[in-house]
């Protein structure tokens, strides 16, 4: 009776073994998609690169190019220490207000937007309009909102909190729209059936769910807006920007190489700052 059973299992086995095989063989043949695909790719490559035309170095690039190597490691200390509203600290301190300012702002701007876009809280219609507005306000870029309100406001640390403030609350809708839709509802059905309040549930069952999420997206944000905030400097939206821009062009290199110095210190102290902070709220500590 062994032997045969081992030999019924055996048998069971092949027919398991060949009914994969089988499986395998008869797939769907995908290959002429991927085929078609890959052309596309080739074909778009091509067609990009036939406009793009490579000249080569000039001699002004490769200047340009020297000099703000030699500027990185050789920076004008007095202009990286200094305590003037024309130094490096001064400026960066600007460029981070800027930043700070211009993510709270977005940031808070941006419930509404989310909770009205959402579409497990308003009807659909209504959420598709406020989405279409969402989706307007992210794809103009933040450079040309700046050149648009620096016509209201005047160039300025002004200009840049209001740009970032309208380019924030882009992105962030989004982030918190993502949060919102991810909110276990059987939570608040569970509130509900125990008799909660209306606050009770949004205190206990939804708040705790959508604010970690709402944290790390701004802080994530701001880390993209102290960025843009440099960026922005340049068409005279305030910052350190503005400085740099103007030591460019009249090529004091070793200016260059102190602004450049301090922004990136600031960027990798930010980094890490905020690494750690949504790795805490990730790991809900």
């Amino acid at each position: 009776m062994e032997k045969k059973d081992k030999i019924a299992m055996l048998e069971q086995s092949l027919d398991r073994k060949l009914t994969t095989l089988e499986m395998y063989a008869n797939r769907p043949r995908k290959w002429v998609l991927y085929l078609a695909i890959t052309l596309a790719i080739v074909l778009l490559v091509g067609w990009s690169a036939d406009d793009i035309h490579f000249t080569g170095l000039t001699a002004t690039g490769t200047e340009v190019a020297k000099g703000v190597v030699h500027g990185v490691f050789h920076p004008d200390t007095n202009l990286l220490f200094g305590t003037g509203d024309s130094d490096v600290p001064y400026l960066l301190l600007q460029t981070m207000a800027i930043a700070v300012l211009g993510t709270i702002f977005g940031a808070i701007l941006a419930i509404p937007f989310a909770f009205l876009a959402s579409f497990n809280i308003m009807p659909k219609a209504a959420a598709y309009i406020v989405r279409i507005l969402i989706l307007m306000i992210r794809t103009i870029p933040s450079i040309v909102w700046a050149l648009m309100w620096i016509r209201v406001t005047g160039p300025g640390a002004a200009c840049g909190v209001i740009t970032q403030s309208v380019c924030s609350i882009g992105m962030i809708s989004k982030m918190y729209i993502t949060a919102i839709a991810d909110v276990d509802t059987r939570i608040l059905e569970s509130l509900d059936a125990a008799g909660c309040t209306a606050f009770q549930k949004i205190r206990y069952g939804l708040l705790p769910q959508i604010i970690p999420n709402f944290i790390s997206t701004v802080i994530y944000r701001f880390d993209i807006n102290v960025k843009d905030a440099t960026t922005l400097g340049i068409v005279g939206a305030g910052g350190i920007g503005a400085a740099l821009i103007q030591c460019i062009n009249s090529r004091r290199w070793t200016m260059v190489g102190s602004f450049i110095l301090a922004m990136i210190v600031l960027m990798l102290i930010i980094e890490f700052a905020s690494t750690r902070i949504r790795g805490k709220l990730a790991r809900g500590q």
